[in-house]
């Protein structure tokens, strides 16, 4: 069955790409960190605003310095949670989702050309784009993620999801004339 490679990777690269979750998971507590410095310091800047800007201690009014201060320390940790953020943003809405929908789509495609009478050569091409697209979509994402800079440039071509539209294409061009109710014996090449 010509579609069997796409089983196996689809569900082993599933595995892969959803052990990004745990990892993410990782990242959470430099995030609960930010989020506490970021808690305290807009608590402290809304303490001076509805003092109207006393010192707490002196009760004089407090200095354009030391207003800016407490402007600067309560952005800086603003910024520090967004960073902390991004990390897993990033995993989540590329490595993450890509690499689950695409393991998805090569168990399915393994699955339906099961189903498809056609030529070997036209189901081994489908089937080898979409392994091939999956790799250099979401598994260049995966790299991108660890900071392996190469996989960034084979990302930027977009030919990983090109192969995979056109997967699609030909996916369905093929089901439309070849699609059989019960599995089909593949011809040797």
């Amino acid at each position: 069955m010509i579609g069997k490679k796409n089983v196996v990777f689809g569900f082993l690269y599933l595995v892969l790409t959803a052990a990004l979750g745990p990892y993410m998971v990782l990242h959470m507590g430099p995030l609960e960190q930010a989020r506490a410095e970021k808690q305290k310091a807009l608590g402290a800047l809304q303490l001076m605003a509805s003092s109207g800007y006393q010192n707490d201690q002196t009760l004089a009014p407090m200095t354009a310095e030391e207003i800016a201060k407490a402007n600067t320390t309560a952005l800086l940790a603003i910024n520090k949670q967004l960073n902390a953020q991004a990390v897993i943003d990033a995993i989540k809405s590329g490595p993450h989702t890509h690499g689950n929908l695409e393991s998805l789509l090569n168990i399915a495609v393994g699955l339906v050309l099961g189903f498809l009478a056609a030529a070997p050569f036209f189901k081994q091409l489908v089937s080898w784009l979409f392994i091939l697209g999956a790799l250099l979509h979401s598994g260049m994402l995966y790299l991108t993620t660890f900071g392996v800079g190469w996989a960034g440039v084979v990302l930027g071509t977009g030919v990983g999801p090109v192969m995979i539209l056109v997967g699609l294409l030909l996916a369905g061009v093929i089901a439309a004339f070849g699609f059989r109710g019960e599995l089909v014996r593949d011809r040797s090449i």
